[in-house]
């Protein structure tokens, strides 16, 4: 008998992913403009590191929040302390409602059906235990974000099937390949229990459309099963179109206290649209209340520490701070989306239009030696290993097509970002050149064929009259 469980001894983690082993290169060799200014330069980090100042300038305003007082007095004891595990209720109200800010005050949401979770990977783990058994399967579009074949399925045993989309509509997902994707979970005896969403859409830096919606909510109606949204980059909508809420959806079609309100549970997270994924804060909004209550009693796994609650509770209170939190920080990374773009330009590559996140799906189709999966891990290898930048390939999004790349531009300082595509027009004005002597040289070598095709050509014709003369 094994002294180790089967799941500390298996493999089946998705460690393995190139998402993971890009992440493991640039550990090895991290860039520093002064202390390793040759190292890797990190793009594979969806990290919003564009406005702690206005953070930083907050807490300055307000020393009270982060050194744990209240009205001068300090309330260090009464945090230490334990705490229910349902959170605390004022930090769970100014939670829900700077979602509602978020959303334009579109929908509002009720802070009796949130359970914090340490971190949206938390959250969505704890909604797979809720909603489905090991060996159920969700539905998921492709691309989607590699840590999703660790997060939905390592601990759970529940199987992901995917909703192929291609690039031909830019990604958007289609009534057939739902029921495709469906009969394909089926023929291989998978009970479907839901399908989950990103939107925005991480890798493509994307809003889904209404129409896109509605089509889920008919699709989850129609099969009775589930609908996850992980909105957790609904704050980062820098462009038209904005962003549009499954549940603004399910309340324009009054579909309040239906089945179909109970099986639409949406995912959110500080992480990126306050840019604080070391806080670790969660958050799973539900109406189902048998799903809360449950998930509520397994956050006990996965806590919001009650100092993190009481800080994050007095900043998001401050509507004037989010106000303009939410403003400047849609700027700066639309500014610096459009950095990303332009450089991507002059180096002859370009991207799927996007409006949202902290990344561009990037397309690197044209610089693929084949169109083949294997030709992307080629061009991949020789990105980290030469180029130095660490950027996801398609494949570990699970792409249908290979020759696309993610490529993050908020986590690294505007001067890492030019380098960053210096490097890559480097390297792609140096595929060029070669391509260059390569097409040169072919037709040299051409050439040679056809002289060398004309002259046996000749000789054998010689031959053949010289034989038929010898015949007569």
């Amino acid at each position: 008998m094994g002294l180790l469980s089967r799941k500390a001894t298996c493999n089946s983690h998705g460690q393995d992913s190139s998402y993971f082993l890009g992440w493991q290169e640039y550990e090895k060799n991290p860039y520093d403009e002064t202390k390793n200014p040759k190292g890797i330069i990190q793009m594979g980090l969806a990290e919003n590191q564009l406005s702690f100042d206005l953070l930083e300038s907050w807490l300055a305003k307000n020393p009270d929040a982060a050194s744990f007082k209240r009205d001068g007095q300090s309330i260090f004891k009464e945090l230490a302390l334990f705490q229910d595990y349902h959170g605390i209720p004022e930090f769970k109200k100014a939670l829900v409602d700077f979602m509602s800010e978020i959303r334009g005050n579109k929908v509002t949401f009720d802070p009796n059906n949130m359970v914090l979770t340490a971190g949206a990977t938390s959250a969505n783990e704890t909604l797979m235990f809720c909603l489905a058994e090991q060996g159920d399967a969700f539905l998921l579009p492709t691309p989607y974000y590699p840590g999703f074949d660790r997060d939905l399925k390592w601990r759970t045993g529940v199987e992901i099937v995917p909703i192929q989309c291609s690039s031909s509509n830019r990604f958007k997902i289609t009534e057939s390949a739902l029921e495709e994707a469906y009969q394909q979970a089926h023929k291989k005896n998978l009970r479907v229990k839901g399908v989950l969403i990103t939107n925005p859409s991480n890798p493509l830096g994307t809003t889904m459309s209404r129409a896109e919606l509605d089509l889920l909510i008919n699709f989850i109606t129609a099969k009775e099963i589930h609908l996850i949204s992980d909105e957790i980059y609904s704050g980062t909508v820098f462009s038209s179109p904005g962003f549009v809420s499954i549940m603004e959806v399910l309340k324009d079609r009054q579909l309040e206290k239906t089945e179909v309100w109970d099986r639409v549970h949406i995912v959110y997270s500080l992480s990126k649209d306050l840019g604080l994924p070391g806080f670790r804060v969660g958050a799973i909004y539900s109406n189902d209340p048998i799903v809360v209550a449950a998930a509520t009693k397994m956050s006990s796994f996965g806590l919001v520490s009650s100092q993190t609650q009481y800080l994050l509770s007095a900043m998001l209170s401050d509507k004037k701070f989010t106000k303009e939190y939410l403003s400047k920080n849609k700027k700066r990374l639309l500014k610096r989306q459009n950095k990303l773009v332009s450089g991507l330009e002059k180096a002859g590559i370009s991207i799927l239009e996007s409006n949202a996140g902290l990344f561009c799906w990037v397309d690197m189709r044209h610089l693929l030696s084949s169109n083949t999966f294997e030709a992307e891990m080629e061009l991949w290898k020789r990105i980290v290993y030469d180029i130095k930048l660490n950027i996801s390939p398609g494949s570990s999004c699970h792409c249908s097509e290979p020759g696309w790349f993610r490529v993050c531009f908020a986590n690294m300082s505007e001067d890492t970002l030019k380098l960053a595509m210096q490097r890559l027009k480097s390297f792609v004005d140096s595929m060029n050149v070669n391509d260059s002597n390569k097409s040169h040289q072919e037709l040299k070598n051409a050439r040679k064929s056809r002289s060398r095709n004309k002259w046996v050509f000749r000789l054998s014709f010689q031959s053949f009259h010289d034989r038929e003369q010898d015949e007569r």
